[in-house]
């Protein structure tokens, strides 16, 4: 872990330094607070017959919730290692006296940070349904834990994505066919019979993992899944990188 804070706030510096984070996070709270204003329209009504409320539906029952994910992820972790192996600056950094482990987790956890931050403002429109309503605080908490699980994940194979590749363009293609591919097979879980087939596929699927999470429901078995995401990865790409340092 060598070398971690020195690198975690260069990472963190440079996302925040450039127009990359602001512009990913103003473009994501929008596309949120529409999001939450029509959620919000639809459960005043006085016809609404729909399950639940607001928020169990903000967390996880609309594509609006997963959609942003599929490109907010990519393309904050594309840079991390296709910048420094394009621009050269990687013999810099693997010739320091830095671990391994260090550089890959200093890089990722400022893009989860980002992350977190992007989603910290948020909290402002269930402070909104609170002041005119009775909120399940257990269930909020349950879904920013769902939330957060899903993104460590997906960062991850981000942070994967851009250490094999020197293109950010192509990180970040590889990082969003992943992303895909994932919520694809989730998708089994409605097209499926009840089975090993379904079961499978609803473990896998992020939208039964946040139906789960947005209920107040946290399942050991998602967050396991989560840290698997998390740590093969990771683990991925800290060998990948030693591949680079030691030829």
């Amino acid at each position: 872990m060598k070398g971690f804070w020195a690198i975690y706030k260069r990472e963190l510096f440079a996302l925040f330094v450039t127009p990359l984070a602001w512009v990913l996070i103003t473009a994501f709270l929008v596309v949120q607070g529409i999001h939450f204003a029509i959620l919000v329209t639809q459960f005043a009504g006085p016809a609404d017959l729909t399950e639940g409320g607001p928020i169990p539906a903000f967390f996880g029952k609309t594509m609006l919730l997963y959609l942003p994910l599929l490109f907010v992820c990519p393309m904050l972790t594309m840079r991390v290692f296709a910048e420094e192996r394009r621009s050269g600056t990687i013999e810099a950094l693997l010739t320091a006296p830095v671990g391994t482990t260090g550089v890959v987790l200093a890089k990722y956890g400022a893009a989860l940070t980002t992350f977190v931050v992007m989603w910290a403002p948020t909290v402002l429109y269930i402070a909104l349904l609170a002041r005119t309503g009775d909120v399940d605080w257990w269930a909020v908490g349950s879904s920013y834990l769902g939330i957060f699980g899903l993104g460590a994940g997906y960062l991850a194979l981000g942070t994967m994505s851009s250490a094999m590749t020197e293109s950010q363009l192509a990180a970040a293609m590889l990082s969003a066919m992943m992303l895909l591919a994932i919520f694809t097979v989730g998708l089994g879980e409605f097209a499926f019979e009840d089975g090993p087939a379904r079961a499978i596929c609803s473990y896998i699927s992020p939208w039964a993992h946040m139906a789960d999470f947005s209920a107040g429901i946290v399942d050991l078995r998602r967050l396991v899944l989560d840290a698997t995401l998390v740590a093969v990865p990771l683990f991925t790409t800290v060998r990948t990188v030693d591949a680079w340092r030691w030829g």
